[in-house]
């Protein structure tokens, strides 16, 4: 751990001129605001990191709060660095956002992560030794913002005294840009976008034919870039010392920092803020830190409280809430002291889809869930939403199995963008359902609302006549209109069946069994719709296709047809695990 008496002899002053935004968002502490732009601030190798600093125009000394962002601090918009700046520092506190390292005014070379723990520690121990510092730092931010939290946060800065990730993301070898050994297309556009030091404009390249040719290694230089880290992912889809020098997840079971853990329910790492929560309140140290956990999962997509309709879903007015408000309450808490009861409120509050309506929980998953299998049944011919597959509460008994062919040339869609910004949402796929080459089992109808919360689990035997190959379980929601929502979705690579770390290729046609997370939901079927699972060994878009041929994974150029055969009978009975809620008393 650094000196702590060298920090507090660091302050390197501003060279750009302070200004005064007189701008005081009403019912708001009626600060002035001043700001310093490009403040250097050291690290301890001697690389120089930019931050802009918006403090209330005042004597005294005041909390920080500190965001560090690769998107580069300068972005214009409606939720600006400046507005939030003004928001801050108007009620009292200071507002530190700081390009990482590498990007947008700051010196070094940025590579996702590997910096994100130390220069998140000095940049909180510069802040909370400045003259108008009170010595309390908290973070907060989003997505990689998130991640510059978590990562920074076990090596325990004395000044750390609250932190806010949003959409955080798990370690990287869960989730983004990889899940063991299935890469993720759009990880590889949001490492474009950030080449160099300032955004990239993505428009030029033909996104959907570099993605979909191969080998997977090269996929950068088809879209016009050459991005080292790519190649280096793409070289490691095992768990191993590469990922395991760049995980945080373990190490931040050591601190005790309050946290609030904040996602969507259609946020594409989503299991960084469930997974989070529960190894906190069930696997940290101290009792304090598994007391100072909270977590709040909205309607909404990677983009936090955005509106009150996502897709084609709208999930009433309750899905926006006073996000601001609500973070001020947190942090005026911890870092100001004032007993505003946030800490004795419920650990977790969840928006209810479907019902559209907060409730609020004790813990994750919920203690009083009825762990439910749904077994996957047919007549041998589930192939499509035409077909006979069905979920039954019944367990099978002698049943043919279902079969498909997974063309890697031809895979199923995923409906998403070719972006990084969302992928997936509460699409319909109702029209994709119509091919033959996946699996549709849907259950009968709701004749009574049937609420769905917790993490979602598939249990798949199946076999292929491919060395390896790419099992997909989708979950989703049928509408009485035919409308097939999704409510998550999950991959397992087959080489990877027994462990992240454990690589082992098929025996074609032989019989495997599969465990498939598909994350989490919360969402209240409604009287007239009906349960359903898709199972399929493609999802384009969101995963990167599986060639079936057993070749080494990123610089495989073949690919090969594979014939898939899932067995539902009573000694291979497979089936979805639902967790199936009743509301409070």
């Amino acid at each position: 751990m650094p000196n702590l008496k060298w920090w507090m002899l660091v302050f390197i002053a501003a060279t750009m001129a302070q200004a005064v935004v007189a701008e005081v968002t009403p019912n708001e502490p009626g600060h002035d605001v001043e700001y310093e732009l490009n403040v250097r601030v050291p690290m301890r190798d001697g690389t120089s990191l930019s931050a802009d600093i918006f403090r209330p125009k005042a004597d005294g000394r005041f909390p920080v709060l500190l965001t560090r962002t690769p998107y580069t601090k300068n972005k214009g918009s409606a939720n600006s660095y400046a507005r939030q700046g003004r928001y801050w520092a108007s009620r009292g506190y200071v507002f530190m956002v700081q390009d990482v390292r590498g990007r947008g005014d700051s010196d070094g070379r940025f590579y996702p992560l590997i910096n994100e723990a130390t220069d998140g520690f000095d940049s909180q121990q510069w802040a909370g030794a400045q003259p108008w510092s009170s010595g309390k730092v908290g973070t907060l931010g989003g997505s990689y913002l998130g991640w510059t939290q978590v990562y920074a946060a076990p090596l325990r800065s004395p000044h750390l005294a609250a932190m806010v990730p949003t959409v955080t993301p798990p370690d990287p070898n869960r989730n983004f840009p990889t899940a063991s050994g299935v890469y993720m297309p759009a990880a590889l556009l949001w490492l474009a976008g950030l080449d160099g030091r300032i955004n990239q404009d993505l428009d030029g390249p033909d996104i959907n034919a570099a993605l979909s040719s191969s080998p997977l290694v090269t996929m950068d230089r088809r879209i016009g870039r050459d991005l080292q880290v790519w190649r280096d992912w793409v070289a490691h889809p095992a768990n191993d010392e590469y990922w395991q020098r760049q995980s945080y997840q373990d190490r931040l079971l050591d601190v005790d920092t309050p946290m609030l853990h904040v996602s969507g329910w259609y946020d594409d790492v989503l299991v960084g803020t469930t997974e989070n929560f529960i190894n906190m309140t069930t696997r940290a140290r101290t009792p304090q830190a598994k007391a100072r956990q909270r977590m709040l999962i909205g309607p909404w997509g990677h983009a936090v409280n955005a509106g009150q309709k996502l897709g084609a879903i709208d999930f009433g007015p309750q899905a926006v809430i006073d996000f601001d408000g609500l973070q001020a309450r947190w942090f005026d808490r911890w870092l100001k002291q004032i007993d505003n009861g946030v800490d004795r409120e419920a650990p977790v509050r969840v928006f209810v889809m479907g019902r559209n309506q907060w409730v609020d929980e004790n813990e994750w998953p919920i203690a009083r869930t009825r762990y439910t299998r749904y077994y996957l049944r047919s007549g041998g011919n589930a192939n499509g939403r035409e077909g006979d597959g069905v979920l039954s509460t019944r367990a099978p008994g002698s049943e043919k199995p279902d079969r498909f062919q997974a063309d890697p040339a031809n895979p199923v869609p995923y409906l998403t963008a070719l972006n990084w910004h969302q992928v997936g949402g509460p699409d319909d796929f109702s029209e994709i359902e119509l091919r033959r080459d996946l699996l549709v089992y849907t259950g009968p109808v709701v004749d009574e609302p049937v609420r769905i919360c917790g993490p979602l689990r598939v249990k798949l035997f199946a076999a292929s006549s491919a060395r390896d190959t790419d099992w997909t379980a989708k979950i989703l929601d049928v509408h009485p209109s035919g409308f097939a929502q999704r409510l998550n979705d999950g991959v397992v690579r087959a080489r990877f069946r027994n462990g992240p770390d454990q690589e082992r290729l098929l025996t074609p046609g032989k019989v495997e069994e599969y465990e498939i997370d598909a994350w989490s939901t919360c969402v209240e079927l409604q009287k007239g719709h009906r349960l359903r699972l898709e199972i399929a060994s493609s999802a384009f878009g969101k995963f990167d296709v599986n060639p079936n041929t057993g070749g080494p994974i990123g610089t495989e150029t073949q690919r090969a047809i594979a014939q898939q055969t899932v067995y539902h009978d009573r000694l291979r009975a497979s089936y979805l695990l639902l967790p199936v809620v009743s509301p409070r008393p």
